[in-house]
């Protein structure tokens, strides 16, 4: 049975997919096996944010720390990576969805890099949801490419400036974030453009990440007040109105 929408929706969702090898150990499988059906759980999650109306999902799928982790893990994600971007390419096009990939791709193999280069060609039109998939991604290192870009333009560093040169600057920040898996981290994700967004931790482990799950995220984020630095008095009781969904970037708050 279709679920109701809550009133007030997050126009941006982020994901920390956290809990794939945790899903596989308690299975007794390897950990890649939780991380293949982690890639489930992100095709749902996409179908489900897009019939609710979500606008832009960024999902955190690398981290810049991740290449740290066993050599065979690391092997089978970039070979995970290639296989996936090779068959949901085709469906991101027939459910018109846009992707684009976010992060450092200088240290991806050639042949993944064509991959990602070709399915954001192939999903250039589509305006139904962005996914943004945060591949090699770390918010430091996103703050610090944004610098380095600005100082070689000589460009004036402000607020403004580094915000057009982040990774994700072709959208707007996320309003709600959410973390699966049972940790209260946001682990170098999305460290400048979180800087206002709701935060939500789910115990469930990403692969058994559903509707439900999301629908109650997005329930918990309807009964937020939204203030940006203003008192409760200032803005509306209850929910924040969608047009008080971002802050203005141009101003300084204090």
């Amino acid at each position: 049975m279709k679920t109701s929408l809550p009133a007030t929706l997050p126009s941006h969702v982020a994901i920390v997919m956290d809990g794939n090898g945790r899903w596989a150990q308690k299975r007794l499988l390897p950990r890649l096996a939780g991380h293949r059906k982690g890639v489930e759980a992100l095709r749902r999650c996409v179908s489900h944010c897009a019939e609710r109306g979500v606008q832009i999902l960024t999902v955190f799928a690398f981290s810049s720390e991740n290449w740290s982790r066993p050599p065979e893990e690391v092997s089978g994600l970039m070979g995970l990576m290639a296989s996936v971007l090779g068959k949901e390419a085709a469906n991101l096009q027939r459910n018109g969805v846009r992707l684009h990939c976010v992060g450092d791709t200088s240290r991806l193999d050639a042949d993944i890099r064509e991959r990602l280069a070709q399915a954001e060609r192939q999903t250039a039109a589509n305006d139904r949801l962005v996914l943004n998939i945060c591949f090699n991604y770390g918010g430091r290192w996103d703050i610090a490419q944004a610098a380095e870009r600005l100082r070689l333009q000589g460009e004036t560093i402000t607020e403004a400036s580094l915000g057009q040169a982040m990774a994700l600057a072709h959208g707007p920040d996320p309003d709600l974030l959410i973390r699966t898996g049972g940790e209260l981290r946001i682990s170098n994700f999305l460290l400048w453009q979180a800087a206002y967004a709701e935060l939500y931790f789910s115990d469930v482990l990403w692969p058994d990440f559903d509707a439900a799950d999301l629908d109650a995220a997005l329930d918990d984020y309807a009964r937020r007040q939204r203030r940006f630095g203003k008192t409760g008095e200032q803005v509306r009781p209850g929910p924040a109105r969608q047009e008080e969904t971002h802050p203005p970037k141009e101003k300084n708050g204090c």
